[in-house]
This record gives structure tokens, sequence and C-alpha cells, in this order.
């Protein structure tokens, strides 16, 4: 069943989606402008980008995508580099404070989810909490392992130039930038990155599945 007809025979995983969707996107963007903030650069926080109002960082092909092919994004967050008191550690820092928060978010609701369970094992059957913890943790732990995927625009690509660049022609980075979009789209298309997000997510709720009967 695509996830198309998973949504119209389900319509209400749709408001299920809804925190994690905001929460999950929202502390993404405002991680890096925080970040990029604390770096010396403040063109984000200038611009009202270093917020936690959804509508600032909200991107409807990524929100799209994220809920029709299970993995998206939030409008970038505007960084000048020029600014970093320290270019390469100052990248990576910003780059990696996005995934960082999704992280956070990941480890805060499991923590959350087994003590409520816990403490009322009754919530395990209620749907709408269930669901709703289902796709905080889901749905933050797609957007680790999808923006750490070394392809421009994603989190991942300045990582990996930044570490990469003396080791990787400077002709390939060049193709990335310009081609990157176009690549990541026909992954998400042919399902490519299915296996590393399931894998990831299985991962995480094994690790609470453990935690719930110990």
């Amino acid at each position: 069943m695509s996830r198309i007809q998973y949504f119209i025979q389900n319509p209400m995983q749709l408001l299920y989606m809804l925190p994690a969707l905001l929460l999950g996107l929202t502390l993404h963007e405002w991680g890096h402008a925080y970040a990029a903030y604390r770096c010396g650069d403040p063109t984000a926080r200038n611009l009202g980008r270093m917020s936690l109002n959804p509508l600032d960082h909200f991107d409807i092909l990524g929100t799209l995508c994220l809920l029709f092919l299970g993995f998206g994004w939030a409008k970038p967050v505007p960084v000048n580099p020029r600014n970093f008191k320290n270019y390469k550690r100052d990248d990576i820092i910003v780059s990696l404070a996005g995934v960082a928060m999704n992280l956070l978010q990941v480890i805060f609701f499991s923590a959350l989810f087994v003590v409520l369970v816990r403490a009322d094992n009754r919530l395990f059957f209620n749907d709408a909490f269930y669901s709703i913890f289902l796709n905080l943790i889901g749905i933050n732990t797609t957007l680790i392992i999808f923006n750490l995927i070394p392809i421009p625009p994603l989190d991942g690509s300045h990582v990996a130039e930044n570490l990469l660049a003396r080791k990787v022609p400077y002709q390939t980075f060049a193709f990335l930038r310009q081609y990157g979009r176009y690549i990541l789209l026909a992954l998400l298309w042919l399902g490519i990155l299915d296996y590393p997000i399931r894998w990831a997510q299985n991962l995480v709720f094994g690790l609470i599945s453990r935690l719930l009967v110990a």
C-alpha cells in the first residue's frame, strides 16, 4: 500500500503526524540558526529565522515529500559562513546542529514514551497516543539519517566536504552542488533510501521495546 492510499484510508494519521512535523522540522532549523549565531553569524537571527514558529520554516515541497515519500525538509536557514570565527569547525557545527536537535527529540520522546507506558500500560493500546509518539520518534529518526546523507543541499554534504576536501577532487563536490537536488529526488522516488531509514527506525524502536520489558 502506498503512503497516499494509506492516508486516504486512515485520514487521522495525518493529524497524528502533525506534532512530529512541526517539532522535527522547526527545531531542526532553529538548531542551525542558533548554532550559526553562536559561531558569529547573525544572518538567520536578523532575518527572523532563529525562530520556533513553524511558519517561518515551512517548505511546501519538503513537507509533501515527508508526508508522501517518507523524507523531507524545511526551508533552509540562511547562513553566511564568512562570519564564522573558524570556517571549517563552525561550518561542521552548524551543519550538525539540526541533526543534534532531532537526536535530542528522539531521546526525549523515547524516554517519555517508556515512562508513560510503564506508568499506565493502557496507553500502549491507545491509537492516538501510540501513533503520535510513533511519529515523533520515527520522523525525527528519518530526519537524522536523511540529513546526514553527503549530497547537497543536505547537512551531511557540508560535513563531508570539510573533512574530505583534500582527499576528493573539487570537481566531485562541484558536480554534487549542481545536481544534488535532482539526485536526491531520484533516490527518493526510486525508494533507494528506504532501507537505511527503516534500519535506523527499527533500531530505535527495538531499544524502546527492550526498555519497556526491562
